[in-house]
């Protein structure tokens, strides 16, 4: 997402891109996931470099990140960094990868753009969410207790397990269990 300057980001960028630093800043560009709610979250971009972000064969352009990498701004690091991760099946920005330390907060904001999102799927394949409901379809030994969930018992509001999309927590008998989402059908 990308707005017109701040007076306080154009202050920082000196009115100049924070990526190639040749050209005017002509819009603050928020680095992804984060928004323009902050001028920490954003980056001054001129148009050649906004235009370069959208266009794939504008690898050349990007020799001038080897600069834009070593900036303060963690914003700038973000874009810079992800921007290379782009292109790191290629030697120069495999280079300019490794020749800085980035912190890992920024590292991981820088790749999260590349993240595949889970999704939680039931056993017909149709995709689940937060909040739905799902019915069992075996019955399942349930560990930790002493009971068994009999095939055709309804979960309620059912929760995303964030790092596993084979797993979603529900209630059942009032305890809170994960249970695996090829057991379910959504209802």
């Amino acid at each position: 997402m990308s707005t017109t300057i701040t007076p306080a980001l154009n202050e920082r960028s000196n009115g100049t891109c924070e990526l190639c630093t040749s050209e005017p800043a002509a819009i603050a560009y928020a680095v992804s996931p984060k928004n323009n709610d902050a001028i920490e979250n954003e980056v001054a971009v001129c148009q050649t470099c906004l235009s370069a972000m959208e266009d794939a064969t504008a690898v050349m352009h990007w020799h001038c990140l080897a600069g834009s990498i070593w900036n303060t701004e963690p914003s700038v690091q973000a874009l810079s960094y992800r921007l290379l991760y782009k292109y790191k099946d290629q030697e120069w920005a495999t280079e300019i990868i490794n020749s800085v330390e980035i912190d890992e907060a920024v590292s991981n904001w820088a790749l999260s753009a590349f993240e595949v999102k889970a999704i939680h799927l039931d056993s017909n394949g149709t995709e689940l969410v937060n909040g739905d409901t799902v019915v069992l379809t075996q019955g399942l030994n349930v560990k930790g207790a002493n009971f068994m969930a009999p095939k055709g018992t309804i979960v309620r509001k059912i929760r995303l397990v964030a790092d596993n999309h084979e797993q979603i927590e529900g209630k059942i008998n009032e305890q809170t269990i994960v249970i695996l989402t090829k057991y379910v059908r959504k209802s």
